[in-house]
């Protein structure tokens, strides 16, 4: 039978343990230390519990000179009960060999439990100061990640290999190519969606004619290159963050530090390149799909020939109306294949993490690209562009 007592030893306490502390014992043991739940914290763990006393101010000591055959599950039970009490604890009589294994064990377990508490409360102020030292760690990774990039692209006009012209050929079939179909179907099916829109309202003045116009400039302007940049994000921004990130949890890119290689020249330079050339491609094509769209909604809905639908086309279309939206394409591939790399290398650990970054990098992707429009937005009203 397991047994424990308590005694006064000065400003000190001896906790005596007893008897069978076996495996087999494990239930007598956790029975008697679940009578100690209702002693308050700062107690010595004691039974019976009429021998507890006030708040210790010396240390305890855990005599194990009489516990037969200690097993590793009573002393963990034991050391969880008394580690609650937040007391100097010291083990005397020939402790188990494997105690200080688990004490180092209980010791991380309280050190990740204390770590997943919420910091304490400190108002607004507080929170918005943690906020912005966060986001400054962010930002300071950001620019120094995009540095190892322009390194890399920079080290290319000395030593051509380091674009990697294979690697970048197969991402530019994928992030391109292969992504016609979709591009084209969703910037035609939305062109018609606008005109057709257009048209129910337009004609209520007689101003059918003006459908061209609005076709035309949202086209060009806005919504082909907007269109094609979301769809690029969600398509080839995820997967630049699934590869590398399956690549991180595999440890492929510290094989390939090993080997003396860089990863940012081999993984992600040629994803950042691929998409800074095929976005502007991909933002020609849904332009040519969208005016398409118009021009048949506006055949067989508004009746209007498409040499005169050409016609109007030419007359709303300024010169700075087509580049307008392939100056935007540009950045908005840099800043979907910037953030899919980025979130893919910073992959670790687990599965769980793997998707969760990748979903990040698709959202963040999106709202850097709308935030990009927007200013661009603003920036070509004050330049009258």
């Amino acid at each position: 039978m397991t047994v424990l007592i308590l005694e006064g030893e000065g400003e000190d306490w001896r906790l005596q343990l007893r008897g069978d502390w076996s495996l087999a014992a494990l239930a007598d043991v956790e029975a008697q230390l679940d009578n100690l739940k209702g002693l308050p914290k700062g107690l010595p763990a004691a039974l019976p519990p009429d021998l507890a006393i006030g708040s210790p101010r010396g240390t305890l000591f855990c005599d194990w000179s009489q516990a037969a055959a200690p097993g590793i599950g009573p002393a963990w039970a034991l050391l969880t009960a008394l580690g609650a009490r937040s007391l100097n604890i010291r083990h005397t009589g020939d402790p188990p060999h494997f105690l200080q294994l688990l004490e180092k064990l209980q010791a991380e377990r309280r050190a990740v439990e204390q770590a997943r508490q919420p910091p304490d409360s400190e108002g607004f102020i507080g929170e918005l100061g943690r906020w912005s030292l966060l986001q400054g760690e962010h930002a300071r990774g950001v620019v120094a990640y995009f540095g190892r990039i322009v390194a890399v692209i920079g080290e290319a006009f000395s030593r051509p290999r380091a674009l990697r012209i294979s690697s970048l050929a197969r991402h530019i079939y994928e992030t391109g190519i292969t992504a016609i179909p979709i591009v084209s179907l969703i910037a035609f099916l939305i062109s018609v969606i606008v005109a057709y829109l257009g048209a129910q309202q337009l004609s209520r003045f007689g101003a059918d004619i003006f459908v061209v116009d609005l076709v035309t400039i949202s086209v060009l302007r806005e919504m082909g290159v907007l269109l094609t940049a979301i769809i690029v994000a969600g398509r080839s921004g995820s997967a630049f963050a699934a590869e590398i990130g399956v690549m991180q949890l595999n440890e492929e890119t510290d094989a390939l530090r090993a080997m003396g290689m860089n990863p940012i020249e081999m993984l992600v330079v040629p994803r950042v390149a691929a998409l800074v050339i095929t976005l502007p491609l991909l933002t020609v094509i849904a332009d040519a799909m969208g005016l398409a769209g118009g021009g048949l909604l506006s055949l067989l809905s508004l009746h209007i020939p498409l040499l005169q639908f050409t016609y109007r086309l030419r007359e709303a279309v300024s010169p700075t109306t087509f580049w307008a939206g392939i100056i935007k394409a540009p950045v908005f591939a840099l800043l979907i294949a910037m953030v899919g790399t980025y979130r893919g290398m910073q992959v670790r650990d687990s599965a769980r993490e793997l998707g969760r970054l990748t979903t990040v990098a698709v959202v963040q992707s999106i709202f850097l690209v709308i935030l990009a429009d927007a200013l661009f937005a603003i920036l070509f009203v004050q330049l009258d562009f």
